[in-house]
């Protein structure tokens, strides 16, 4: 994007002005008069019957005004509706949860009844006073045990745990296993972990009894899906229901979900008291409630030729979906369609199955699967590299697909029900820039330098491929007031990636109007009436093409509105600094103000709709694919099983940049969470199933010092075909090769004395596993 003015440019963040003035909006900073406070009611159990629920002695203190229980919910005492729409192609039993418990929990923290009072203390107390009784029945808490028969069944009336298998074959890995030379098996675990965002969910409901309007402020990644399942769910007309998606203080994925109980919960409360109603999520709900992810199973085989070719893959594995699939089947599809990575593999074996255990419902969290694939490919060439006694890097570069084999047809179905076709990139170019910025020919020299002092070090590589952008569709509204000024208007929340300064650079550049005069409003089904939501990195590639498409509409009227003002050819017109001109007559112009009156007369007729605005949306036809490597430098601690992160090396493709510096915030948030799930971040749980790491001094999250003092972070760019702008997707690029570049470099560091074969690598992990070497 080299003659652009704004897009490609590294422009600040606008939206960080009013956050660090204090000037941010989350739910929980609006007040409203009469506003009560909700509260909830959780199982203690993973797994037990309820017998009674007894609210009597709750309904009976000072200031609580209603207790809900099933019981109370009217035609919401159902099964709420699945957040996705099934695919075709992957089949699933779809067993979605209650807004509150009908006759049993699944499992801890699930929500049985729901309290209202005066303030949040008082609604809390209320809770201790809920009497419920249990009968506790076995819980199902580890997905190798769910599958296997007699296991104790989740939900009865299914004839086991399965809540999904699938079979996927592309050409024929059996006959590739019988001409390999060597066959790599590895059973290979990623545990569970969770998103964490700063801000917990959080609620807020007013109902207009005399309007019949309800407004919701959600902490929620997908306003717009919230406004229509609410109108449905509550009989209401959707125009008399407004979502708002205020400031929100993270997401990664969990909220995204569609519905939490308590969404349906607080406005339910606030129709039936006539009050608004406000519900904020603590840390420790969160921490059992909030929608978790990762944990995964694989058994693979992989089949190689002795020069390093990979012949074929075979992978079966197990997730672990918690109690409910409102969410289907979308995160081991991800995986499998993200396991091929950037590799020439013609010879394909899937066998996944999505597990019931009774835990907390499984959704993405960011990375969706994607880091747990690329862990799986990324170890298996490791160990094939090892075997075969070559380099690394070299099993890798003889099986990268070829710049002129785009677009490359993997044989899979991805997420959004099309083909998964990789539509551009340059593997080998990205994997020798990498080799070569992190001095891949020093890498034993400097072990040698580094083991005299003591310290053992490695270094680790891994590439990948990440599907992004997926549809089915966003929109846009774009509009120049009559002051000049331009506003825009879409779908997708923001929850910290840029939008407003993003989609601000896309109008502004069509638009030929500085950034600082085009307003954004993201998150309001007010302000957009249709649209998906922020999710799968799709912003950059599908959001803001529609704002594009739609600014494009915008100028094209304002070139037939100047051409007549100054007659001229619209051809002899161009925009700059908020002006038409007329090319060389730069004293001939207008100012997109006064072309807007133009378009608004208050007498005589016009030939087309009034105002200088348009609305558009744009649907990819399918997903865009990113691409890049990590390199990591780390050092081992043997008397302590310590790893320290020394240095990172990072390459991402993600298209063009419409602003390189945000798209390094991205990266470097990724790097972050990667570094989390990979060596501290663990969701833990009992044989009871009751989860251990309800709170940060269980749960640990990196900080500042856990993160490597040096990055170097390069951007690799091929620009994908699939929309205007050439943008791709990354959100989730820092988060994906982590795992899998650090357990290649502990096993470098420990001299292939042990293999990593489990995330996250816990220091008691690596003394095991050394102490069982020795």
């Amino acid at each position: 994007m080299t003659s652009s003015r704004f897009l490609g440019r590294a422009m600040l963040r606008k939206e960080d002005t009013h956050h660090l003035t204090g000037m941010g909006s989350f739910v929980d900073d609006f007040h409203l008069p009469q506003m009560v406070y909700g509260a909830v009611v959780r199982s203690q159990y993973a797994h037990a019957r309820i017998l009674s629920i007894d609210v009597g002695r709750a309904l009976r203190m000072p200031g609580v005004l209603a207790a809900y229980t099933w019981e109370s919910l009217g035609e919401l005492a159902q099964n709420l509706p699945p957040s996705v729409s099934p695919l075709q192609a992957y089949p699933i039993r779809y067993k979605t949860h209650y807004a509150l418990s009908r006759d049993k929990v699944r499992y801890v923290g699930e929500p049985v009844a729901f309290i209202v009072a005066e303030n949040q203390y008082l609604a809390r107390d209320a809770v201790e006073l809920v009497e419920v009784e249990y009968e506790p029945l076995p819980p199902v808490v580890d997905v190798e045990e769910a599958v296997k028969p007699g296991s104790s069944l989740v939900h009865e009336d299914m004839p086991n745990n399965i809540a999904a298998e699938k079979d996927v074959d592309v050409g024929d890995y059996e006959a590739a296993e019988a001409s390999a030379d060597v066959v790599v098996r590895e059973r290979l675990v990623f545990n569970r972990g969770a998103g964490q965002s700063i801000e917990p969910r959080a609620v807020l409901a007013q109902y207009d009894r005399r309007t019949s309007s309800l407004t919701v402020w959600d902490s929620t990644q997908a306003p717009i899906p919230i406004r229509n399942g609410l109108a449905k769910l509550l009989g209401l007309p959707d125009s008399r229901v407004r979502v708002i998606a205020p400031d929100v203080g993270g997401g990664f994925g969990p909220k995204i979900m569609l519905f939490y109980p308590e969404e349906i919960l607080v406005p339910f409360a606030a129709m039936q008291l006539g009050r608004p109603v406000k519900w904020v999520e603590t840390r420790t709900e969160y921490s059992m409630c909030a929608n978790q992810e990762r944990h995964q199973v694989h058994y693979v085989r992989a089949a190689f030729s002795k020069d390093g070719r990979i012949l074929g893959l075979a992978d079966s594995f197990l997730v672990d979906t918690g109690a409910y699939t409102p969410y289907g089947v979308m995160v081991p599809i991800i995986t499998m369609c993200t396991t091929p990575g950037p590799y020439r593999i013609r010879n394909m074996r899937f066998h996944f199955k999505s597990v019931f255990t009774n835990k907390t419902i499984v959704s993405p969290v960011r990375g969706a699967g994607r880091p747990t694939a690329v862990f799986v490919m990324e170890r298996v060439m490791d160990r094939a590299a090892r075997i075969l006694g070559l380099g690394r890097e070299a099993v890798r570069r003889i099986n990268l697909i070829k710049p002129d084999e785009f677009p490359w047809e993997t044989g899979l179905i991805y997420q959004d029900g099309a083909p998964n076709t990789y539509d551009s990139g340059n593997y080998p170019a990205l994997l020798e820039r990498l080799l070569e910025i992190s001095e891949a020919t020093r890498w034993e020299a400097v072990k040698r330098e580094e083991s005299r002092q003591g310290r053992r070090v490695g270094f680790g590589l891994a590439l990948y491929v990440e599907g992004a952008g997926v549809g089915p569709y966003e929109m846009a509204r774009v509009r120049v007031g009559l002051d000049g000024r331009v506003s825009v208007s879409t779908g997708v929340g923001s929850q910290g990636q840029g939008h407003q300064t993003v989609l601000a650079q896309v109008a502004a550049e069509v638009l030929g109007v500085d950034p600082s005069t085009v307003d954004v409003v993201v998150g309001d089904t007010a302000r957009m009436e249709w649209g998906v939501g922020t999710f799968a990195s799709r912003s950059a590639s599908v959001a803001a093409p529609a704002v594009y498409k739609a600014a494009m509409k915008v100028r094209e009227k304002i070139l037939r509105l100047a051409s007549k003002a100054l007659e001229a050819r619209p051809e002899d017109l161009y925009l700059e600094n908020g002006r038409v001109y007329v090319r060389g007559v730069p004293e001939s112009s207008m100012t997109l103000g006064e072309l807007a009156v133009l378009a608004t007369p208050l007498r005589g007729t016009i030939n087309e709709a009034p105002g200088l605005e348009a609305t558009d949306f744009f649907s990819p036809q399918r997903s865009v694919y990113s691409s890049g490597g990590c390199v990591v430098k780390v050092e081992v601690d043997e008397e302590t099983g310590r790893v320290e992160v020394r240095k990172l090396w990072i390459i991402h493709d993600c298209g063009e940049m419409i602003n390189p510096l945000i798209v390094e915030g991205q990266v470097l948030g990724g790097i972050s969470m990667g570094l989390g799930i990979t060596l501290m971040e663990e969701i833990a749980h009992d044989e009871n199933g009751n989860p251990l790491t309800t709170t940060f001094a269980d749960y640990l999250i990196p900080s500042a010092t856990d993160i490597p003092q040096q990055i170097v972070m390069e951007h690799h760019i091929t620009r994908t075909p699939m929309n205007p702008l050439g943008t791709k997707g990354v959100g989730e690029a820092g988060v994906i090769p982590i795992p899998a570049a650090i357990a290649s470099a502990v096993d470098d560091a420990l001299d292939y004395r042990i293999f990593v074969a489990e995330s996250p690598i816990k220091t008691e992990k690596i003394l095991r596993s050394l102490k069982g070497v020795s």
